[in-house]
């Protein structure tokens, strides 16, 4: 067997590492964030090459190895305020108590900076090491290169590579990069060539982040997505819009906060912080809001990229780009006609890129692909664990359906059930898209109160996704355009929405899954046996986890959250295991 090249992309950002893997003519083998393997939400501080992991990764994915390129998300050399800080000794345990330090111009205080930052440090110090370490004993016959790419670069081979784009416009938008929140490009046949970077404090990932904590919740938790399902049952607040006027604004392709006004403007929003004994909903105006204000600068910004750089088509990364919220509102309020979000646009999706970067530099460029990049790039179950469960499950009903579990299961969550599906490999990125997912009937107005309460544990006001049969997409929804990563949320058609009010959010809209046949089978046939029981051509889909943990990811969890909860029914593969009082 001939000798090959792969190229390991690792993201190791101290939040949502992960590990790619992309063979020698740029196809994507393997991604996945190591939150799902290690079942500790977003991985905090953990490395995404597990010693304990790699060797089957590698024994898998990677035959016959003659050359490894092993990419970082960051380049090796740091800003010169992050060296000076560490010079200083602020970013050590004792540094982030240091008093009499001036305060630097963002919302977050120094802190919390800080941290970030020495957390951040200590990922990049590490990162690769487990790596290797290993090929350095099992392959040693393979040569080794090391690669280090800009971190918003990263971002942007993310979104660019995954799109069908030939020519687009692309921005990066999260909280930090290494100069600074947001970067933007001009991508033609596979080339990126950046044409702004933003430099400073100014971000509207720092600013949402700020949010989310004024509204009582946890940002470094990742409850930003909390502010947005809260944000529709409020109205807008003048008070408060007029304070957020004064601690961020748009200066062309830059975000600035106003120094003068800064500070007084963040002193009175900390008076309307949530505390931990009020209820969620004293914070809907204060998120709906801060949500309000987010569109708003973010669309200004991406207006004025248009205008800078015009293309109908807009690829867009970095973690702004799960705001699903203001993504459904870029066309319409921009000149942009096309958006292009990877199913991974946060920092796990950065390996990818950064592989992708690696493999770019060897060919000179990247072909765009024929269709948009499988979301499916994860790890399967295990056929052993699976087996074991079919044999010792006792208690449970269990059904084998290889020619029929699609038909089977249509019939159960038209009678009302609640189903976790889970089959093939894993999503990649944040958001189940129905091979990691919970699903049920949308036509039962208290389905998502008997889901959040019985399965997920989680606010009441949090919504669920509806995962729709494309062809029926424009019968649905108000401007309908595939949505195949669960990427925008758009407006349903008042007639249609009174028929699955499961899945319509307060505001009336949904945060929507495409599904194609080509894109993936089983789901779309699970939903084509559906619509012919019902006439519903769309399911309630949610992510197979409970709250405060990663989707599940092997046998043994799948198994716990099922026991564990109010799910009537486990589908894995053609495997129908049902409780007991079931029959």
């Amino acid at each position: 067997m001939a000798q090959k090249t792969y190229y390991v992309g690792l993201g190791v950002t101290f939040h949502d590492p992960a590990l790619a893997v992309v063979d020698e003519t740029g196809t994507p083998l393997f991604a996945e964030a190591s939150e799902r393997y290690l079942q500790y939400k977003r991985a905090l501080n953990c490395e995404p090459d597990s010693l304990a992991r790699l060797p089957g990764l590698l024994r898998e994915f990677c035959p016959a190895p003659g050359r490894f390129v092993l990419a970082f998300n960051w380049r090796r050399k740091r800003p010169w305020y992050e060296q000076a800080a560490s010079a200083l000794g602020l970013l050590g345990a004792r540094g982030l108590h240091r008093r009499g330090i001036k305060r630097l111009g963002s919302p977050l205080d120094n802190m919390q900076i800080h941290h970030m930052m020495a957390c951040n440090r200590q990922s990049l110090a590490c990162g690769g090491l487990n790596l290797a370490s290993l090929l350095r004993r099992q392959y040693p016959a393979s040569k080794i290169e090391f690669r280090n790419f800009d971190h918003h670069d990263s971002h942007a081979a993310s979104a660019c590579y995954a799109s069908t784009f030939n020519e687009a416009s692309c921005a990066v938008v999260d909280s930090y990069g290494e100069n600074g929140s947001m970067c933007f490009y001009r991508f033609r046949h596979g080339k990126l060539d950046r044409v702004h970077e933003s430099r400073g404090l100014g971000s509207l990932g720092l600013y949402y982040m700020h949010i989310t904590a004024l509204c009582g919740f946890d940002w470094m938790q990742g409850e930003e997505w909390k502010v947005m399902g809260l944000a529709p049952y409020g109205r807008l607040d003048e008070d408060v819009y007029a304070l957020l006027q004064n601690i961020l604004v748009v200066r062309g392709l830059d975000l600035v906060h106003p120094r003068a006004r800064l500070f007084p403007a963040l002193a009175e929003l900390d008076k309307m912080r949530r505390t931990e004994n009020e209820s969620a909903e004293k914070a809907a105006n204060l998120a709906y809001t801060g949500q309000y204000y987010f569109t708003q600068l973010m669309t200004e910004i991406l207006a004025n990229f248009h205008a800078a750089y015009p293309s109908d088509s807009l690829a867009l990364a970095g973690g702004c780009a799960l705001n699903s919220s203001c993504n459904g509102k870029i066309t319409a309020l921009t000149n942009f006609r096309k958006v292009f979000i990877p199913p991974a646009p946060a920092d796990d999706g950065t390996a990818l890129g950064a592989a992708w970067l690696a493999f770019a530099g060897d060919r000179g460029q990247f072909a765009s692909p024929p269709a948009p990049q499988s979301a499916y790039l994860g790890s399967t179950l295990s056929r052993e664990t699976l087996a074991r469960l079919v044999t010792y499950a006792k208690g449970l009903n269990i059904r084998h359906l290889p020619s029929s579990i699609c038909e089977e299961t249509a019939k159960l969550l038209a009678n009302g059930k609640l189903v976790a599906w889970v089959q093939g490999r894993a999503e990649f990125g944040p958001r189940a898209l129905g091979n990691r997912s919970i699903l049920a009937d949308p036509r039962d107005a208290n389905m998502k109160a008997r889901i959040n309460q019985r399965v997920k544990c989680r606010e009441e006001y949090r919504p669920f996704a509806p995962s729709i049969l494309h062809e029926y997409g424009p019968e649905y929804f108000e401007e309908y355009s595939a949505t195949p990563y669960m990427e925008q949320a758009l407006r349903f058609r008042p007639e249609a929405a009174a028929r699955i009010p499961a899945v319509v959010h307060v505001d009336g809209t949904g945060r929507l899954q495409t599904v194609k046949e080509q894109w993936n089978p089983r789901f779309h046939r699970l939903l084509t046996a559906f619509h012919r029981e019902t006439g519903i051509p769309l399911l309630l889909n949610t992510s197979f986890n409970v709250m405060g943990k990663p989707i599940v990811h092997s046998v043994e969890d799948a198994v716990a959250v099922f026991m564990t909860s109010g799910l009537d029914i486990l589908v894995i593969d053609d495997w129908l295991f049902a409780k007991p009082e079931m029959p």
